[in-house]
């Protein structure tokens, strides 16, 4: 049998294809016999692929580079060596999509006998091929294992039918209900309205421990209005509102109509090495260095979460409510040393937290909001509270702000007039350090206190944003100062030098990007929520994103977070610390891929904005 005489050839394709997704995936038999049938085509800079005129072909860039637009020239995709396209798949239909050559370009063709052959023969293949980038990429962010039973819908666990009686049923006959029922609690209503619950635990210490007579009726010891949960919501959902209000029966409603309860023996999850444990714990601790024993599990109990098939956007609020439990027990511990506040306050979180997005390694950014009856001698108190605090939090893990953004600093500890003349003057000239604290301190909440306080505070400042064209002219010109690191060919763009050469900071070129986008969208509109997914969420909502482009914003960000955790997963587990830096050429290709796709989709939002504030700016 004669030699095929383009066998060298064939090897060099065939080599090449390993290293080109999804073909590295393949058989290296099947990648051989696809090499054979490969054709190859040049182009010069500048000329065009259309569907209505080219073969039904997959194309992968040899060498060169191509661009996608569409007709009237906007910017689709970008491809360098290695990426692939079908301009038929591409079109969708319509023949208004061009490939167009940027440079003198090699092709590899794979005709479409051959292609369509291995999308039927190979599922993984098929996939890849089988959307576009945002689909690819949504199946990316969305898709992942998912065993956690935090994830799991609370549907599954709720009691249905609960333990219902009128506000008039005497105690005695209530007690003997709930013991005839084998249940710890009983839902209080007037007909479908929910007016309270009562508990095991309101039965002993608001009736036996008062000496009640037997005949009182339960409306007089019931929680009132207590707080619900829908049945949409997650096991996670349940369990962190349970902690946080520090109570263990949650009725559950749907449509506005109570249909259960889930109770925290339901849950089963206080386990040590369970993170709503250590939320729990952190409550009872009676010291700094009891709380920060605990705290130093965080990196572990990362890993486990990751593992155990928790997503990114979980795991931060995991962490976060970490965070605000440890925060909450400094207070409470500062309180005890020195004594109750002499007015109400409210201690605010900034940043990460405040947006309930925190990972491991995040440092303090905080502040307190003082009623505005505080006299002089009361702000000493508040001082002294700020210091034990953040020297706790430090102490904790949680560094101190290099910027000095903590409620230890005087300007992020004043009455409430003063915080709103803050935010007058940093709108009425926004210079570029007011712009910088801007991206912090308007991603507020309310960790602890008077949450009122907050939202009095909250509501000034987006009065006073979305009127002011100037200002979020501001803010948009400080957001595009930081770009995804992609070169013109969709090459990431690393570290030459230093500590972290061939690395970049994904936190800071991919992650706050589009927080920063979100952040502008939702103060220009008078938008209250201060989450990243919310916020996007909102904004799709009230149709100042489209529906693909919030999805495709959301899509990138849950990309980026997956790929953010996974890396530090792996930095904790080789024994270093946790950090926002990441080589690319360590990842697999497929989430190379799906990293470039979150940041094509993020440079192209920070276009469009670019021209949506192009007045301003």
């Amino acid at each position: 049998m004669n030699a095929d005489p383009r066998l060298p050839e064939i090897q060099s394709v065939a080599s090449f294809l390993r290293d080109c997704l999804p073909f590295g995936e393949l058989p290296e038999d099947t990648r051989r016999d696809t090499a054979r049938r490969i054709q190859i085509t040049y182009l010069r800079k500048g000329e065009q692929i259309r569907a209505s005129s080219a073969a039904y072909a997959l194309r992968i860039v040899r060498s060169g580079a191509v661009e996608i637009r569409s007709e009237d020239r906007q910017l689709l995709d970008r491809l360098g060596e290695g990426e692939s396209f079908n301009i038929h798949g591409l079109d969708l239909g319509s023949e208004g999509v061009v490939a167009e050559t940027i440079e003198d370009t090699l092709l590899y063709q794979l005709p479409r006998p051959a292609y369509e052959a291995l999308r039927a023969q190979f599922r993984d293949f098929d996939r890849h091929f089988h959307s576009q980038r945002n689909r690819r990429l949504r199946r990316a962010a969305r898709y992942r294992p998912d065993t956690n039973l935090l994830t799991e819908p609370l549907a599954n666990l709720v009691t249905r039918d609960p333990l219902a009686l009128p506000p008039q049923t005497h105690l005695q006959e209530a007690a003997r209900a709930m013991s005839e029922r084998r249940v710890s609690s009983l839902l209080v209503k007037d007909g479908e309205q929910l007016l309270g619950i009562v508990t095991d635990r309101d039965l002993r210490s608001r009736a036996l421990a008062r000496g009640l007579p037997v005949h009182t009726p339960i409306r007089d010891i019931m929680t009132r209005d207590p707080k619900r949960i829908e049945l949409d919501a997650s096991v996670f959902d349940a369990v962190l509102a349970m902690t946080r209000e520090g109570i263990h029966h949650l009725p559950v409603q749907e449509g506005g109509r109570v249909v259960g309860i889930i109770t925290s023996s339901d849950l089963m999850l206080a386990r040590e090495n369970d993170p709503v444990y250590l939320v729990q714990h952190l409550s009872r601790q009676q010291d700094t260095e009891s709380l920060a024993a605990i705290t130093a599990s965080l990196p572990s109990l990362m890993v486990q979460a990751v593992r155990g098939g928790m997503r990114a956007h979980q795991l931060s609020r995991v962490l976060t409510a970490i965070s605000d439990a440890a925060t909450c027990r400094l207070i409470e511990l500062a309180t005890e040393k020195l004594g109750p506040a002499p007015v109400p306050f409210c201690w605010l979180g900034f940043g990460s937290q405040g947006r309930g997005e925190q990972l491991i390694g995040a440092d303090q950014d905080n502040g307190l909001l003082i009623d505005n009856r505080a006299t002089t001698n009361d702000m000493d108190w508040f001082h002294r509270l700020a210091t034990f605090v953040c020297d706790g939090l430090n102490a904790c893990g949680y560094p101190y702000c290099n910027g000095k953004v903590m409620a230890t600093t005087e300007r992020w500890r004043q009455p409430l007039g003063e915080w709103r003349r803050t935010v007058d003057d940093w709108t009425h000239a926004p210079t570029p350090e007011a712009v910088m604290r801007v991206s912090i301190f308007f991603d507020l909440r309310s960790i602890y206190g008077d949450a009122h306080l907050c939202d009095q505070l909250q509501q000034h400042m987006l009065a006073r944003t979305r009127r002011d064209t100037i200002f979020q002219a501001a803010l948009a010109a400080n957001v595009l100062e930081q770009t995804p690191p992609l070169g013109i060919f969709r090459r990431f763009l690393v570290e030459r030098n230093g500590e972290h050469r061939d690395e970049f900071d994904v936190k800071k070129r991919g992650v706050l990007p589009i927080v920063d986008l979100a952040r502008i969208h939702a103060l220009a509109h008078g938008l209250p929520a201060v989450n990243t997914r919310e916020r996007l969420q909102q904004l799709v909502d009230a149709r100042i994103l489209t529906i693909g482009d919030g999805r495709n914003l959301q899509d990138a960000y849950d990309t980026i977070q997956q790929i953010r955790v996974e890396n530090q997963c792996r930095q904790v587990t080789a024994g270093h610390h946790a950090s926002n830096y990441l080589n690319p050429d360590e990842l697999p290709d497929l989430e190379r891929k799906h990293l470039k796709d979150a940041f094509t989709v993020v440079h192209d939002a920070q276009e469009a904005m670019r021209s949506h504030f192009r007045q301003g700016l």
